[in-house]
């Protein structure tokens, strides 16, 4: 799950990022993110797309899935995220667990995760085993078994995962109301892993619906980032993946939220140490990447308010107000679904929330009344566009951004304008967009009450911001 906090700054680059910061070109590590993508589709309608890096002898391999817990329908919420557990149970060729032991003995490593938008298979191998990847990947999109027995099994795993993860835990707890009260008509109000209450009633009937609903090549898309060359990778695809048919998929409805009217409130009583709140404006995401302005705005915003270690919400409610002893911001442009701009805080021990809440808005009042200056918001953009260019240097983030963006709907090769757009944008675009969205009539605060906690059974107060499940 993505984490509110930026990667800090290391000194060593302090120069590197101020060169950002003016808008100057980047070299070094850098360069590697920004190399050249190619991409075929086979004739069943598996889009492959492949991103040379050869600065080491390793390839990561993720199949994302167009569908992911938004696709869900009432009464079977976390479907998606049990038959992603699935998958690594047998096929008709392979029994349960011989999918990660064939990679683990290839050197490599595999997992996959569950998002609210997607669901993605992913391995990390080298370079000349990836066709140990695309076999089990092809085998499994249309021979995995469901076996009764080992659902009832997995299905136990998921739902102890929901109370370790969710029930006995505050501030999934708080995240979760916040969810489900900030949306009102779009799926993203249910949580990934499903309702406790699902969960108890779903059957295996459930995951081969959806298995054989979405899972289909015409409905994946093979990201592929490492030393290997396109052609041949294409070639590996058609070989493991060509035969597949493609299959109908079902009429996707466009989703959308209802225009909010007002301030929501929720309060959840858990027990816990400190008091803890969210608070979420409806804001837009990035749906034309070259025409949109709000959205990097927002981006930047984000960094103003959290950004690095002197942001305004750290300095002022932290280390000079002491109202609380954690604070964040987050706003993720790229998603299928309506967008949130989402605070979050930790009221300091013996601190009232109200205080430490009426403290954090009157940051945001103050960037609504005084904006932002030029000086501060070339250093926040430096931060954040340092941030997103340290990422290129991992294969799985290449992978994972190219994947985040076409399971949006977004051509994945304009995410190169993303680094542009950010740097043009302007103080009066970052107040503009804080005066527009950040205000009641768009708002849902979340709060927690905290309960008395049994000895010995605390759980860390660390920030919750995502919603992704790897097994």
């Amino acid at each position: 799950m993505r984490d509110m906090r930026r990667r800090p700054i290391n000194p060593s680059t302090l120069l590197w990022v101020l060169l950002i910061g003016l808008g100057l070109a980047w070299v070094g590590p850098a360069r590697a993110g920004q190399g050249e993508t190619y991409e075929h589709t086979l004739a069943n309608g598996l889009k492959v797309i492949v991103k040379p890096d050869h600065r080491a002898p390793v390839v990561v391999s993720q199949l994302w899935y167009r569908a992911g817990s938004m696709d869900e329908s009432y009464g079977t919420t976390g479907v998606a995220h049990v038959l992603e557990h699935m998958m690594f149970k047998g096929t008709a060729a392979l029994p349960d667990g011989e999918f990660s032991r064939r990679i683990a003995a290839a050197g490599g490593r595999e997992n996959a995760f569950t998002s609210r938008d997607a669901t993605v298979y992913h391995q990390t191998l080298q370079a000349d085993r990836l066709g140990l990847a695309f076999e089990l990947e092809a085998d499994r999109m249309v021979n995995l078994t469901l076996s009764p027995a080992a659902f009832a099994k997995e299905i136990e795993v998921v739902k102890e995962e929901r109370r370790q993860r969710t029930e006995d835990n505050p501030h999934a707890l708080l995240y979760e109301a916040l969810m489900a009260t900030a949306y009102q008509s779009h799926p993203y109000r249910h949580p990934v892993i499903g309702w406790m209450d699902d969960l108890e009633h779903l059957r295996v009937e459930d995951a081969r619906a959806w298995y054989e609903r979405w899972y289909a090549p015409n409905n994946a898309l093979l990201v592929v980032v490492g030393d290997v060359e396109p052609a041949a990778v294409f070639a590996l695809a058609e070989r493991h993946f060509g035969a597949i048919p493609a299959r109908a998929l079902p009429l996707r409805r466009a989703l959308a939220e209802v225009e909010p009217r007002g301030m929501r409130t929720v309060t959840v009583k858990a027990p816990a140490r400190l008091a803890a709140a969210y608070l979420a404006w409806h804001v837009p995401r990035l749906a034309d990447p070259a025409a949109d302005w709000e959205p990097y705005a927002l981006e930047v915003l984000a960094g103003v308010l959290d950004g690095h270690a002197s942001a305004r919400l750290p300095r002022a409610l932290v280390r000079e107000q002491q109202v609380a002893v954690d604070v964040g911001a987050y706003y993720d442009a790229v998603a299928r679904g309506p967008g949130l701009f989402l605070l979050s805080l930790t009221a300091a021990e013996g601190k009232p929330l109200d205080a430490a809440v009426a403290a954090l808005r009157r940051e945001i009042e103050r960037i609504q009344r005084d904006g932002v200056d030029a000086e501060e918001l070339a250093r926040v953009k430096a931060q954040v566009l340092a941030a997103q260019v340290f990422e290129q240097d991992s294969l799985f983030f290449q992978a994972r951004e190219i994947g985040l963006w076409e399971s949006a709907g977004l051509r994945h090769q304009t995410r190169r304008l993303r680094f542009e757009r950010l740097r043009e944008v302007t103080p009066e675009q970052v107040q503009a967009v804080a005066r527009r969205y950040l205000v009641d009539d768009r708002l849902t605060l979340a709060r927690l009450e905290p309960q008395p906690v049994e000895a010995g059974l605390a759980r860390p107060t660390a920030r919750l911001l995502g919603d992704r499940h790897a097994r």
